[in-house]
């Protein structure tokens, strides 16, 4: 999302606020509104609305506060609100108006992941002054999903950071910090986005749930709390994708059309194959896995997720629960690589087979 894309959420958020100020803010930016995807239209504004996190903010808040941004490292699964933070603390320093679009540059490290681009973009907007911006001093220069840069636009990139810190500050995001290289690293204060907790999903789930006149049953708002794991864009796409609204054929969304979205098995579909795999002969258990595959167009990789979560409730001895996830990794660890999914079902069958005869009786 662009810096532009931003000014236009926080317009919205104020939407979201008050669905009854259609007077105030006209039918055009209504349609604007309505015409966003969710985690758009809610992206938090600012810092403090931002989910969770607390002492990062108020850590960030400090370095604002006192006008010593360092250059940031933010870094954690998808969809913890590292670039919403960001995106809040440059509306903070610069506002909303022409001094953001002057002095913050966002890239997606994903699509221009060369040097050129380091070369080109990042070094001709580093080496010119401000243009306004108040009392900051600085220009922020945002880079989104960075460990996707090579090693060589991240060394180049390491020289520019030294060349023009006091001209621009640096914000690097990432999944995996691992692929940021050292360099770099040492020269950031690092802060980690942790999953959100649950409750925090579900009370930002709740307020989107009563903006939009959602008919979402218990059990439908527990299937997308379980599904997120913590990622809040997943579980807004997800209700968005399932909500009546927008999609025809559901007159309420319930547990079975949040899974259906997905393309994750129901939990009882999860309980029919680990039934199937325990007590019925190979053949069997391999045709019925198959049918219920193809009837309701699921994944093996998903079906494995499942599997996991309820393996934890089946009562094996430590060391058959330790072999039997460990099978279940590499079978999952194969289908990433491009594994057959019919050879890899049958190695599933095996592990289980095997599983149950070392359980005790």
């Amino acid at each position: 999302m662009s810096v532009e894309d931003a000014m236009m959420s926080d317009a919205n958020n104020k939407v979201d606020k008050g669905k009854g100020k259609a007077g105030e803010l006209g039918l055009a930016d209504l349609i604007v509104s309505d015409a966003l995807p969710w985690v758009e239209k809610y992206r938090p504004a600012t810092l403090d609305d931002v989910v969770a996190h607390k002492d990062i903010i108020s850590t960030i808040d400090q370095f604002i506060a006192k006008n010593r941004v360092p250059h940031l490292l933010f870094y954690g699964p998808p969809g913890t609100g590292k670039t919403s933070t960001i995106l809040a603390v440059a509306r903070k320093i610069y506002g909303s108006g022409a001094a953001l679009r002057n002095n913050c540059l966002e890239l997606n490290a994903s699509d221009d992941r060369g040097i050129d681009v380091v070369r080109e973009q990042i070094k001709t907007f580093a080496s010119t002054k401000m243009q306004g911006g108040g009392s900051a001093g600085f220009k922020l220069i945002i880079l989104d999903e960075a460990d996707m840069m090579t090693s060589q636009a991240q060394s180049a990139l390491r020289r520019v950071i030294e060349q023009y810190t006091k001209n621009v500050r640096f914000c690097i995001i990432c999944n995996y910090v691992n692929k940021i290289i050292p360099a770099i690293q040492s020269r950031c204060t690092r802060f980690r986005f942790a999953p959100l907790p649950q409750v925090e999903v579900e009370k930002r789930l709740n307020h989107v749930i009563k903006q939009e006149n959602v008919n979402l049953t218990e059990d439908g708002r527990q299937a997308l709390l379980k599904l997120s794991r913590g990622d809040m864009r997943r579980a807004l796409n997800v209700l968005q994708a399932s909500c009546p609204a927008c999609h025809a054929a559901y007159d309420v969304t319930g547990e079975s059309q949040v899974y259906q979205c997905t393309g994750n098995p129901e939990p009882a579909d999860v309980e029919e194959i680990m039934r199937t795999m325990m007590n019925d002969s190979f053949e069997t258990a391999y045709q019925r896995i198959s049918s219920l595959k193809a009837e309701k167009g699921l994944a093996l990789q998903d079906i494995i997720q499942g599997i996991y979560d309820f393996a934890q409730t089946v009562e094996f001895s430590s060391a058959t629960r330790v072999y039997f996830l460990d099978q279940i990794a590499q079978v999952e660890h194969r289908l990433s690589t491009g594994g057959s999914e019919k050879l890899q079902l049958t190695a599933l069958l095996g592990a289980t087979k095997n599983a149950v005869e070392l359980a005790p009786r």
